[in-house]
């Protein structure tokens, strides 16, 4: 199979607000937070007590199903708080941090004779574990499964993400550490996806398959590239891994020390000067988004981008696996006679009334209203136009909502994540929630099937 993926179907969605390539460090946060919702199934069991000092890299929790895989703080302070809800369930953990950080330091690991289990052993003591995801069903990886390959995307089609080939730069030690103790823990190949530019600081890497990536969105999502690499098939398992918690391994193998450093895209046409922070996982928002300045005070703030990200308040905590901040105009205004008359300040696939298509390379200064309520599903096509997946996108959500496991499984459920669906989510028209739908048809399977 051709290492070259060209993508044909999908939509590059073109807003104003992109971040520039210029790098500040953000201001320290007083407090941390670890949003438990970040690791989607995990049951935490808590090692440590509310009012403990701990250390950055020092456990927090373990998770109850799989003892081994430990999750560890991102700085050394108190944790000040532990967050419930509904029957005590836990739902965030905040750490006030020490103004000396001090770090849990593990042994050193010769990387060049280390074996897999030993590899796989040293990240879930050091914390790394959870950096790890599986498909199928879009968790974390369970380390007693055997994965067929491991992939990794160093490319970013999402609107206003942030650019990797920029944040990675000089990062080449991380990375390449982090490859080769990843190749070591599968029998196939590790396949890592680069955009046309040479200047991706993951394409002159050793023990991986590099793949050149083009097209429009999703053809930088990770999912896309393991449709048409080596898609994933009933009884098969595949790892994934960010580009940018590659480095967060490397740090840990080379160092010994979990460092929870990040770069963050903060974008979006509501910020005045949209650039890149360099911060810590949990940090507070707040600690860089007025450092750049907000145009006007109706916005919302989304962790991560525009089409997958959570909302979150301005004084709210940067998630565990996010590298983008967007900031856009809270859509709340009411349009009069808005769906009888010409558009031509939105995009749309459609041409009827929407004139977007005669500025292919116009930027857009979009809102979150969603232009429309929620309604029963109306057979267009347009999902097939952005959808790059050989799955059939209507059937599958809809097997989703009525809970035919086997349907599912048929269409090809085992390769998908909520993701996958944001694209066509985005333009549905009707309005329906398409990355809810398919994670709780993951939780379905999951659960019922494992």
């Amino acid at each position: 199979m051709s290492k070259d993926i060209r993508i044909k179907k999908g939509l590059n969605i073109k807003l104003i607000g992109a971040a520039e390539e210029t790098t500040s460090k953000a201001v320290l946060s007083n407090v941390y937070a670890i949003q438990l919702d970040d690791f989607h199934g995990i049951i935490p069991k808590m090692l440590v007590k509310q009012g403990a000092q701990v250390k950055a890299g020092e456990p927090l929790f373990y998770n109850k199903t799989i003892e081994d895989m430990l999750f560890v703080s991102p700085v050394s302070g108190e944790l000040v708080e532990i967050v419930r809800g509904a029957r005590r369930r836990i739902l965030t953990l905040k750490i006030q941090s020490d103004k000396e950080q001090s770090v849990l330091e593990h042994s050193s690991l010769n990387l060049a004779s280390a074996t897999g289990e030993e590899i796989k052993s040293y990240l879930l003591k050091g914390g790394c574990w959870p950096f790890v995801k599986q498909r199928p069903y879009d968790v974390i990886a369970n380390p007693a499964n055997k994965p067929k390959a491991i992939f990794v995307s160093g490319y970013t089609t999402a609107p206003l993400a942030v650019d990797l080939d920029y944040a990675l730069k000089g990062k080449e030690a991380q990375l390449q550490a982090a490859l080769t103790a990843l190749s070591k823990l599968t029998s196939g190949k590790v396949h890592v996806s680069v955009g046309a530019s040479e200047n991706s600081p993951l394409s002159g890497l050793n023990n991986i398959e590099l793949h050149k990536v083009s097209g429009p969105h999703p053809a930088g999502l990770v999912g896309t590239q393991i449709n048409k690499i080596d898609p994933v098939n009933k009884g098969e398992v595949v790892w994934t891994v960010s580009a940018q918690d590659l480095v967060v391994i490397g740090d840990l193998l080379l160092s010994g020390k979990f460092n929870a450093e990040r770069t963050v895209a903060l974008v979006g046409s509501s910020v005045k000067v949209p650039k890149y922070y360099t911060t810590t996982i949990g940090a507070e928002v707040s600690t860089f988004l007025y450092a750049s300045g907000v145009n006007s005070e109706n916005f919302r703030v989304i962790n991560g981008d525009v089409l997958t990200g959570t909302k979150s308040s301005p004084d709210g905590n940067l998630g565990y696996y996010n590298n983008t901040v967007s900031v856009i105009p809270e859509g709340d205004d009411y349009e009069l006679f808005g769906w009888n008359k010409p558009v031509f300040n939105k995009i749309s696939t459609s041409r009827a009334m929407t004139f977007s298509w005669l500025t292919p390379n116009k930027k857009f200064d979009l809102n979150t209203n969603t232009n429309g309520e929620h309604r029963a599903f109306v057979t267009t096509g347009n999902y097939e136009e952005v959808f790059p997946l050989d799955i059939f996108p209507m059937q599958i959500l809809k097997a989703c909502m009525y809970k035919d496991l086997d349907e599912m499984e048929a269409l090809g459920m085992y390769e998908v994540a909520p993701e996958d669906f944001a694209l066509t989510e985005f333009i549905c028209v009707s309005k329906q929630p398409h990355q809810k739908i398919i994670r709780e048809g993951l939780d379905l399977m999951l659960k019922e099937i494992g």
